[in-house]
């Protein structure tokens, strides 16, 4: 039988943590948990053997943006099961259990490309996403932007507060109030800086080599993304590459090719037939 872990369920908690970096070998729950991320909008549907996780299939409740429209909808995550338990059909069985709970709602999850054959056997289709990009020249200028750290409880509030009253970074598809997923990669030491531009918008950016890497932006209102490009910069750039459909911040932008790091799956979703990127800070 399938356990449901929530967030006040500490113990299956900690059983899940163990879990996860036995399937996935660079991730971990735990700093997140710490940070106390986990609240309502996310469940594991687990199986659990002698008090450990062996198989689990998460569910992330999401406000979905579908060319300007909110939706509720839910992203899976953190499916799997123990290599010693494979072949035995659990991951069947925790998929089924997550998606009874979604019901007929849209779902949308991110796949490595070694398990994209499993997915459409639940009804999911692959959705292609692009990479966006822009030719542009710039040198730093001026105080740089600061840093935020996520460790300080402040910071997640605030972080929380602009990604679910502010202005979502895309419109196209999207989604907003996802602070929760965005701090996960930051707690793993995945995720590019937090930068601070004013009070009332931030970023996750960083430079390499002559491209500055916009992974998202969390604003309260529009402002001019492009005032902002000298103090975000450490050496001189050429180029931009944006974690989102940049239809919003550099309309200019163009679609450069497909985005292959993660395949996207969707279910019981249309989604918008131009060129688009699902922000990548809101991945499960």
């Amino acid at each position: 039988m399938t356990t449901v872990i929530g967030p006040r369920d500490t113990e299956l908690q900690a059983a899940f943590c163990e879990y996860v970096p036995q399937v996935f070998r660079r991730a971990s729950f735990r700093q997140w948990c710490a940070w106390g991320e986990w609240n309502d909008d996310y469940r594991a549907f687990a199986l659990v053997e002698s008090d450990h996780v062996v198989a689990n299939a998460s569910v992330m409740r999401m406000r979905l943006l579908l060319e300007g429209r909110e939706v509720t909808a839910y992203q899976l995550g953190a499916v799997g099961c123990l290599p010693s338990h494979r072949g035995r059909g659990l991951a069947r069985v925790v998929m089924n259990a997550a998606l009874d709970a979604c019901g007929d709602a849209p779902v949308l999850l991110f796949a490595n490309p070694k398990v994209r054959q499993f997915y459409p056997r639940f009804g999911f289709q692959p959705q292609l996403q692009m990479l966006f990009a822009a030719t542009y020249d710039a040198v730093p200028g001026g105080p740089p932007a600061p840093t935020l750290n996520l460790d300080d409880a402040e910071v997640r509030a605030g972080l929380a507060a602009l990604s679910s009253e502010g202005l979502p970074s895309t419109g196209r598809f999207g989604a907003r109030g996802y602070a929760t997923v965005a701090s996960w990669p930051v707690a793993n030491g995945f995720a590019r800086p937090l930068r601070q531009l004013g009070t009332d918008a931030w970023v996750f950016a960083g430079v390499e080599g002559e491209t500055l890497y916009l992974d998202d932006v969390f604003a309260r209102e529009p402002f001019d993304l492009r005032a902002w490009i000298p103090r975000l910069i450490d050496r001189p750039i050429r180029s931009i590459r944006f974690g989102f459909t940049p239809e919003r911040y550099w309309p200019g932008a163009v679609a450069v090719g497909e985005d292959t790091e993660a395949d996207l799956f969707i279910r019981n979703l249309r989604v918008s037939q131009e060129a688009h990127r699902f922000p990548v800070m809101a991945h499960t």
